[in-house]
Parts: C-alpha cells; structure tokens; sequence
C-alpha cells in the first residue's frame, strides 16, 4: 500500500477517444472546423435538452464569452459566490464590471440566495450561480430574485456536468450557461468549455464574438472587436466520445462518493452531502476537518502515505487583487480553511478508498489517544 501514488483526479479516456482523435487527423480538419465540434454541440445541447450550445476552447473564456453576450461591461455589478474557483470571478473583471461577493449556505456550501438579495444594487445586472463541486445551487429561489430584480442569471457548471436541481440539469435554469472541459473534469476535452442558451440572439452573439467578430455576410470584414475562443476539431473528437459516457462516469462517482460517506459516518469527518432536492454530480468528493489548524496536518499525512489531496478553494474575497475592500463571509471562510477534496476519479478502486478512508479515521484516532 506504501507505494500508492494517488491522485485527486485522472482524465478518464477509452478506446473511442483514441479512434475519434485518429480520424480528426486523418480527416486534416485539426483546427476550429470540422464535423466533431457541430457533433459536440449538438450533442450537449441535446444532453441538456437545450436549444443552442457553442462550443469554446476552455471554460474561463466560456465564462467571459456569457458575460460579453450579455452586454455586461464598465459600471455593471455581478454578483457572485466568493467560494469559487477564481475563474468565475475573474471573468467579470475582464468586462470591466464589479464582482460582488455573496457567502454560502452551510450545509450545501453553495451561493446563499438571502445574501444575494442583501448585495443587490441599482448597477446589479447579472448573478452567476455557481454550482460548486458537483452540487447544484438552490435555482427555484435564484431564479425568482433575478426574474423580481430584471437580472440575468447566469449558471456557472464547470465542475456540475449532469448534476441536477428537483430533477432538471444544472445548466438550463438561467438565461446563459458555461461548462468547462479541463483534464480534471466529469468529461474532459483537454482543453474546452461550452455555453448553452435557449436565447437564439445570445447564441448569435455568441457565436460573432468567439470567431473575432467575423461578420456573416462579407468574407474577412469584421464588426465588432471578438476573441479567437473557438474549440479545436480535434478537442471537439474527445469530447464526442467523453459524452457517450458521461452517465457511467458520474454514476461511478457517485459510487465513489457512497463510499466514503459511509466510511466516516459517526466520525469527526463531515462529508459533502447531497441536499434534498439536488443530484450531486461529486465532481470532487470533498470533506471537513474538525478544527481548521488539522487540515495541513492531515494532508501532510495523506502526502507522506502517497496521497494528493486539495484545499478547497480559498475565498475570493481574500485574494490581493479582491480584497482592497475588507469583508467578511463567515461559511465561505469556515469551508474553505477546514475543507479538503479527495482522490474522486472514476477509476478509484474500492481498495483504495478503503485505504484513503482509513489513513484519515486512524488520524483522529492518533489524536485522540495523544
């Protein structure tokens, strides 16, 4: 067990990825056409029962593309959780406009939808929801402020692909959605995002800004300043063949997820459970320590045993480049000083679960007989 080397995740690829990439090449269709990516597309927009999906080369600029669609810019305020992956936050500096920072709920540890009706201003015009780790938001609520406050609302899913609110995906609630395909996600292209809309003027604008405001009509006039975001044919093949398996995937993770549930059931480890009404994709099975000065203790040890673990993502809101205005988030500063994500990709076997599990129980029970 000593010579254990595991990671927190691992890109799971099959046979029909290799056989898609080598036809992608065959084709000489390598770049940003080509028939996987239209496949892709609509693929995922028919996963989501979506009407539109543009498929982008990753999912920070998926995210910046929603906000540009948007027309968010100059003098905007968004909204959004400050228990993210800096990415979310990120892409409403690029327009010019004001992130807003909003806490979390405990027990799910995604946006709190109270805190967002406390943060809204007349310049507010847009909220992103956030679905952290695979658990999805609370959207009947979101939604309900956004449509009483004329706000866009905006689904940030990258790390929530199949996970679901009162049986509807993550992703077909807002006005715009964004997924990211990144080696360490539920399906991954390499490199890759997409946004979905039922909006087909969003989905226009969406397409004129990622292909560097190429106008439709007149062969290399372009009218408005865009973004080379476009996906790769040969990004697009992987993920063709990533999506005929997503379902098995997730309910793998799933299993996984069941797995160490059960293992620190009765233990001073809170694991991240799945509230009512939601379908926890388990992007990242993730838990709490006790007391946050027991996180790099624990880690260190889970290291030294072959281990990778993650903090939870550090809240935005105490990062340099955000925090000239000091604030306060009470949940989104406990979860991310106790919190840790584990080794969650689909291919862990029980025997390693069982291992990790036990390294963390035999942790605390070291502490308490010291």
């Amino acid at each position: 067990m000593n010579n254990y080397k595991i990671p927190v995740y691992r890109p799971s690829l099959g046979e029909l990825e290799k056989k898609n990439v080598l036809e992608c090449l065959d084709s000489t269709w390598i770049s940003s056409k080509g028939k996987f990516i239209t496949e892709f597309e609509k693929g995922f927009a028919d996963y989501l029962g979506m009407d539109h999906a543009a498929a982008v080369c990753n999912g920070t600029v998926a995210l910046h593309l929603a906000l540009v669609a948007l027309g968010i810019g100059s003098g905007d305020e968004v909204i959004v959780p400050t228990l993210t992956y800096i990415a979310s936050v990120n892409a409403i500096a690029y327009t010019g406009a004001t992130p807003v920072f909003v806490d979390s709920v405990a027990e799910t540890w995604q946006i709190s939808p109270a805190d967002v009706k406390k943060k809204i201003t007349s310049k507010t015009k847009a909220v992103i929801a956030v679905h952290l780790y695979g658990h999805p938001c609370e959207m009947d609520t979101l939604a309900a402020i956004c449509k009483a406050h004329d706000l866009f609302l905006i689904e940030d899913c990258a790390e929530a692909i199949g996970s679901k609110y009162k049986n509807k995906y993550a992703g077909t609630f807002g006005d715009i959605s964004t997924f990211s395909f990144f080696g360490n996600k539920t399906i991954t292209t390499g490199e890759g995002g997409m946004v979905v809309t039922n909006d087909q003027t969003l989905y226009d604008r969406m397409v004129h800004f990622k292909g560097q405001g190429l106008a439709k009509h007149r062969e290399y006039w372009h009218d408005v300043i865009g973004y080379n975001y476009r996906m790769t044919n040969i990004c697009a093949a992987i993920g063709v063949a990533q999506l005929s398996r997503v379902e098995e995937i997730i309910t793998r993770k799933r299993e996984i997820a069941k797995a160490y549930q059960h293992a620190f059931n009765g233990s001073s480890v809170t694991f991240h459970a799945e509230a009512e009404n939601a379908f926890h994709s388990y992007w990242m099975c993730s838990i709490l320590v006790k007391n946050a000065d027991e996180r790099d203790e624990l880690r260190d040890v889970l290291k030294k045993a072959g281990v990778e673990t993650r903090p939870l993502f550090y809240p935005a809101h105490t990062m340099p480049m955000y925090s000239g205005k000091y604030e306060r988030h009470i949940v989104a500063e406990d979860l991310g000083w106790r919190g840790i994500n584990l080794p969650s990709f689909p291919e862990l076997t029980s025997e390693e679960i069982t291992y990790i599990s036990n390294l963390i129980l035999d942790f605390y029970k070291n502490r308490e007989t010291v």
